[in-house]
């Protein structure tokens, strides 16, 4: 066990250790070389070193969604419709997606069962989002309801896969 004292060696060399070892951190993530070109602070790309932190950010954590689906292209429409997904596709039965905070994919599959995991979407407008779902080809499988903390309701995609929605408005 260390034993700090007023003044010690020991604290001293801890202090100069972490200073130093900030001092080479930075040089070695924001110097020439880093793979980070800035300007004004802001970094136009990404060092290994901050994919890897991140990615450690991650850990533990809900990382990538896959659902089955009978249409890719019915698919990409209705979540791009309804919710702004963005697709990037990997072949005719593949097709990842980010929602902005979150990633994952849809395979193609002769067949989609319901159940499982619930997926459970964040609206700040439950109304509005549950007409879009409508709109889009969605059916409502459970309509509106009341829960300790907010409202939900229960919808299919095109494919049969099945998503609830809730908000705290």
């Amino acid at each position: 066990m260390v034993e700090w004292r007023s003044g010690g060696m020991m604290k001293a060399a801890i202090c100069f250790t972490f200073v130093f070892m900030m001092l080479v951190l930075t040089a070695c993530t924001e110097g020439p070389g880093s793979g980070r070109d800035t300007l004004q602070g802001e970094t136009a790309e990404t060092s290994k070193g901050d994919e890897l932190m991140n990615q450690a950010e991650q850990d533990r954590r809900v990382d990538y969604i896959e659902f089955l689906t009978t249409d890719i292209e019915e698919t990409k429409r209705f979540y791009s419709g309804v919710f702004g997904w963005e697709f990037t596709d990997y072949g005719p039965d593949y097709a990842s997606f980010t929602d902005g905070r979150l990633t994952g994919g849809f395979s193609a599959a002769p067949e989609v069962l319901r159940g499982g995991p619930l997926v459970v979407l964040y609206s700040t407008n439950l109304e509005e989002i549950e007409a879009r779902v409508r709109e889009s080809g969605g059916q409502i499988v459970k309509e509106i309801f009341e829960f300790p903390g907010g409202r939900r309701f229960h919808f299919t995609d095109p494919s049969g896969n099945e998503l609830a929605i809730w908000s705290d408005r």
